[in-house]
């Protein structure tokens, strides 16, 4: 469980602003904070890493406190046990991806770091140095070196903002992956919908430094509340129109299924994106076997 209480004086371009949040997260969920920029949502990841002091509040993780302004307690970003992945990679560009990995491991976890490298999909990558790497390999061992420690809150600042939708996509499965490898308990900034959707157990809207909003991804970005009994999240891999209607084709799970929608909607949407299917009656066909 983690217990945030954050208050710090922000300035910006457009001024002062006074951020003052609180949240909860239970252990092994992920938590998006989604907002305009400039309200709040890197600053609230800096605090939480013990990079920038709040004003006053505490931050308690798994009973260990890490920051409490009242008893003077403010640990820092080394004793956090954190795992923090930026826009940039931050990779050491002189030694291989393995070695990225080796830097941050704790000593008795060889065979944690093989296991760590063959879910990452760096296996045949392991021995190359950043520089020969693409975009999307790089931040493949930026995510891998911030686990490599197992940490109790892994950080993430639109790490994945500038990869196209591939890349994206297949980064994502990979933390969904390892989140439910090691139970690992996320903290997102995100300005992507769809990663938002598929991440997330919950998000906190913020807005001028307060959280305005909070709950399930339906709950905050659905015009209307979804009041369908079945509920499937997919992500759209074709558009088509077929005489008078349009037919989205989706990915549920491992399942490819086709639906119609209005014209309106299908011009709301394009490939990769991940939406949320609701409907209010379920008729199945039973066959024998």
């Amino acid at each position: 469980m983690i217990t945030a209480e954050l208050n710090k004086k922000l300035w910006s371009a457009q001024g002062g602003m006074e951020l003052a949040l609180r949240f909860d997260l239970g252990t092994g969920e992920s938590l998006t904070l989604y907002g305009d920029s400039g309200a709040g949502k890197t600053s609230t990841l800096r605090m939480l890493a013990g990079l920038l002091p709040p004003d006053s509040g505490r931050i308690v993780v798994g009973g260990e406190t890490w920051y409490d302004a009242d008893k003077n307690i403010d640990l820092p970003p080394q004793q956090r046990d954190i795992g923090f992945v930026f826009q940039d990679y931050a990779l050491f560009p002189n030694l291989t991806a393995r070695q990225n990995l080796l830097y941050g491991l704790r000593k008795g976890e060889e065979d944690f770091l093989e296991e760590l490298i063959a879910i990452s999909g760096l296996g045949e990558l392991q021995h190359k140095k950043p520089g020969q790497l693409s975009g999307g390999q790089q931040q493949r061992v930026a995510l891998a070196r911030a686990l490599v420690r197992k940490p109790k809150l892994l950080l993430l600042d639109e790490p994945m903002s500038a990869l196209d939708h591939q890349m994206r996509n297949q980064l994502q499965d990979f933390l969904i992956n390892a989140q439910q490898s090691y139970g690992l308990t996320i903290i997102l900034v995100s300005h992507d919908l769809g990663e938002v959707i598929k991440l997330s157990d919950r998000v906190a809207v913020l807005e001028s430094g307060s959280i305005c909003k909070v709950g399930s991804p339906a709950e905050v970005f659905m015009q209307h509340k979804i009041s369908g009994k079945f509920q499937f999240s997919g992500r759209v891999l074709h558009i088509q129109q077929e005489e008078v209607v349009w037919i989205i084709t989706l990915l549920i799970a491992t399942n490819v299924v086709k639906v119609v929608v209005s014209e309106k909607e299908s011009r709301e949407l394009q490939v990769g994106d991940q939406v949320v299917v609701a409907s209010k009656a379920f008729n199945p066909i039973l066959n024998k076997v």
